[in-house]
């Protein structure tokens, strides 16, 4: 791997590792917010929204393994952050969903890397949407919200991404 890739993949797993604990450490101060149509959820629905926009292009920089050794971290860091009972609710979400992404992510990277991005997100949103709100209030009355807050996060990244691949594709065809 070339200098510039090293970079790369270290700035956007440093990204995504912030992610896991700025998500818990908004829970924990913020309570709920707004996220359209009238619904609520947990503050940290943005940066979870984000993360798994991140997650999917750190592992397209530096591979899998290194993901998985990134939601550790950021599970690690929350401890310091949050409540031990969100961190570990927010830990087993992250473990699961991540799981559930990889294996809708890789069969469909062979597609593009926006239709493996929007599938595995979806399935990552709401797995980790279902289990972390169960774990961490016992209840599911954020789960639209929730959802709704990840999707906005999903797609505005996902829209980002592929603007910037076309503008990247237009410069070099000139």
């Amino acid at each position: 791997m070339n200098a510039p890739r090293i970079l790369a993949a270290s700035c956007l797993l440093t990204a995504y590792i912030a992610t896991i604990p700025a998500a818990n450490w908004a829970v924990t101060h913020y309570g709920a917010v707004p996220v359209g149509f009238g619904y609520l959820a947990p503050a940290g629905v943005y940066a979870v929204g984000i993360a798994l926009v991140l997650r999917d292009l750190a592992r397209e920089a530096a591979g899998r393994v290194a993901v998985v050794a990134a939601i550790a971290v950021g599970a690690l860091l929350s401890w310091l952050l949050a409540t031990p009972a969100l961190a570990l609710a927010s830990a087993a979400a992250f473990a699961v969903s991540e799981t559930l992404d990889f294996a809708v992510y890789e069969p469909l990277r062979t597609r593009g890397l926006t239709v493996a991005m929007l599938a595995s997100n979806a399935v990552g949103l709401a797995a980790d949407s279902l289990l972390f709100l169960w774990l961490a209030f016992g209840s599911l009355a954020y789960l639209p919200g929730q959802l709704l807050g990840k999707a906005w996060m999903t797609l505005a990244a996902v829209t980002v991404i592929a603007l910037l691949n076309r503008a990247r594709r237009v410069e070099v065809a000139a």
